[in-house]
């Protein structure tokens, strides 16, 4: 019999509690390693699905390498075993396969018995992914930031108009732009506005609807409105 099937047939298992532990072990790695990722990571730029792959990998390359061992010859029956497994799914961004192969390397650590690596490796990483995460520009305000458009028709000045109105109602407006409509019967107004506390987006609406030479308002979040 060839030496390469020689060891594989005398190739000796772990223990089982050693193996169970250190699979325990991986699922506890690789559950940190998905925490990093959802806690670093904003909703729109994670997959969903990422965090329960990086569990499952991290347990499974931790049994890849205790089968594996110190036996060259599984080590390359193996990799040819593993070699057609394929992503069907496309990884959106770059810092997700970084994600997936710590992963695999906490899995492997686990697995070979090198307690430390893995978990000296997962700090490091929670630390460079903290630093290095992306954080919004602007502060969440509970106020929220709008933008108005209001047409008020010709004739009518606008800021005389308007004036009373969004003061009371606003802590904060910026003229953004201001144009011409309806072949110039009309004035089109857009401000940058922050609600004051205690009012509603509907009442600012309501309010300047009633007033007289207002033809049309509109009230959009500016998130909706950001390219």
């Amino acid at each position: 019999m060839p030496e390469f099937l020689q060891n594989l047939a005398t190739a000796s298992p772990q223990p089982p509690l050693v193996v169970l532990v250190r699979l325990v072990a991986a699922m506890c790695g690789g559950g940190l390693v998905a925490w990093i990722y959802r806690n670093t990571r904003s909703e729109s730029e994670g997959a969903p699905s990422i965090p329960k792959t990086l569990v499952l990998l991290a347990i499974l390359i931790a049994m890849v390498t205790q089968i594996i061992g110190t036996n060259v010859a599984l080590a390359f029956s193996l990799v040819g075993a593993l070699s057609i497994v394929r992503f069907r799914t496309v990884v959106r961004d770059t810092q997700d396969t970084a994600f997936v192969i710590c992963a695999v390397v906490v899995g492997m650590a686990v697995g070979a018995n090198h307690w430390w690596v893995a978990g000296v490796g997962i700090a490091t990483v929670w630390l460079a992914a903290y630093l290095m995460q992306t954080r919004p520009a602007r502060a969440a305000d509970p106020r929220g930031l709008f933008l108005l458009s209001v047409r008020v028709g010709l004739g009518h000045d606008a800021e005389t108009l308007l004036g009373s109105t969004l003061d009371s109602t606003l802590d904060e407006r910026r003229l953004m732009s201001m144009a011409t409509a309806r072949q110039g019967m009309s004035i089109d107004m857009s401000y940058e506005v922050h609600l004051r506390k205690g009012h509603r987006p509907d009442e600012l609406v309501k309010a300047l609807n009633r007033i007289d030479g207002v033809q049309s308002v509109e009230l959009k979040r500016v998130a909706e409105v950001a390219v």
